[in-house]
């Protein structure tokens, strides 16, 4: 696996975040599920795409800038079929370090109540559940993590 970080709106970038979006809203039953604002290339620190041994893009994510030394990881996906290679922990980790070269002291992030998948991989990671914060503080669905880096 290879993570490259890209500028946001790179095709294979834009082209992996609406598949996101998409699997979102299936699991969701609704187009827009998301609470807070959604991420844009203006308020995006940050963003990667990782790359399969043959340099086919199979995953994104990026960090948005919460301030005081927190960020927040969004849009982290990895195509269906390329889950359980190894994908998304490369691209967390890369993310990790990019954020630790900054002096971030800690991310955050946000998931929603059916995505258990989601939730298992977090953790594993190491992050530990918090209470919402921000744009999630009302949202019953929302399910968000930290670590400290």
């Amino acid at each position: 696996m290879n993570v490259e970080l890209v500028p946001w709106d790179q095709p294979e970038a834009a082209e992996l975040r609406a598949g996101q979006r998409r699997e979102i809203a299936e699991r969701y039953g609704t187009p827009d599920s998301e609470p807070g604002t959604p991420p844009s290339a203006g308020d995006i620190a940050v963003f990667a795409v990782v790359r399969d041994d043959s340099g086919t893009a199979v995953g994104c994510g990026g960090l948005r800038d919460l301030g005081e030394g927190f960020g927040e990881v969004k849009r982290m996906y990895v195509l269906p079929e390329s889950r359980g290679s190894g994908a998304a922990a490369a691209l967390l980790h890369a993310l990790e370090e990019w954020a630790r070269g900054r002096d971030w002291k800690c991310l955050r992030l946000e998931t929603g109540d059916r995505q258990p998948d989601a939730v298992r991989f977090y953790t594993r990671s190491g992050y530990t559940p918090i209470a919402p914060f921000g744009a999630y503080a009302d949202e019953p669905s929302s399910l968000c993590f930290e670590r400290v880096l």
